[in-house]
């Protein structure tokens, strides 16, 4: 997976719908972020994408190459003569310069190849899944991008005074742009500082974003 710039959501006011009361037998606590396994800090490392198919791609060419080598090599070998292809390449490569501009391009492209594949074997990729802190030694949870957004999006328009709100969802920090019709920008901006902040915390995850709040007033009609 390659990486989006980030997970964007965006929402309209809607009713607002009261929080359930705990079941009996069932108290406040039970809904609170479970605690990090027991002397760690609970942060854990990206996923690691399986990239199958980079890894498929390079491995038919491989294939292809191999086998097409292996087959004329064998031919030559029964007293049969050397494919075109193959008596073709060994000549533009006995006869051309080192400086000769399809030998440059084709390092070129061979190189860029290469930097590709050591860039995939060198890099966790699935940037669209956050790693959580992990409570349990056996297992290892993430939360995508845009389940984010969306977690943050509800809890800023349970602010009040907020009728609209956008978030976009990153891997180190979530902005959060909010429209407000009534009550002090900066008082609302204060709000959705904390309720965004409690938020974050809730989410449990191992490296916790930074929050970028901006709110202004809806923009003039005609």
């Amino acid at each position: 997976m390659s990486e989006p710039q980030g997970s964007e959501s965006t929402t309209q006011r809607l009713p607002v719908i009261e929080k359930a009361a705990p079941e009996p037998g069932q108290s406040a606590a039970d809904n609170e972020p479970r605690p990090a396994l027991d002397g760690e800090d609970g942060r854990t490392h990206r996923f690691w994408s399986a990239r199958r198919v980079p890894a498929a791609v390079v491995a038919t060419l491989l294939l292809v190459v191999a086998g097409a080598f292996l087959y004329d090599i064998a031919a030559v070998r029964a007293d049969q003569r050397a494919m075109f292809w193959r008596r073709e390449l060994a000549r533009q490569l006995a006869e051309r310069p080192l400086d000769d501009i399809w030998v440059l391009v084709g390092a070129g492209v061979a190189a860029a190849l290469g930097l590709w594949l050591i860039v995939l074997a060198a890099t966790p990729g699935l940037r669209d899944v956050l790693p959580m802190r992990r409570t349990h030694p056996d297992v290892r949870a993430g939360l995508h991008r845009g389940a984010a957004a969306t977690v943050l999006r509800d809890r800023a328009m349970e602010v009040s005074g907020v009728q609209s709100v956008r978030v976009r969802m990153r891997r180190r920090r979530a902005d959060v742009r909010a429209i407000s019709h009534f009550r002090e920008l900066d008082h609302v901006r204060a709000d959705l500082d904390d309720a965004l902040a409690d938020a974050i915390r809730a989410l449990g995850l191992s490296r916790r974003p930074a929050l970028s709040v901006h709110v202004r007033r809806p923009g003039r009609k005609g």
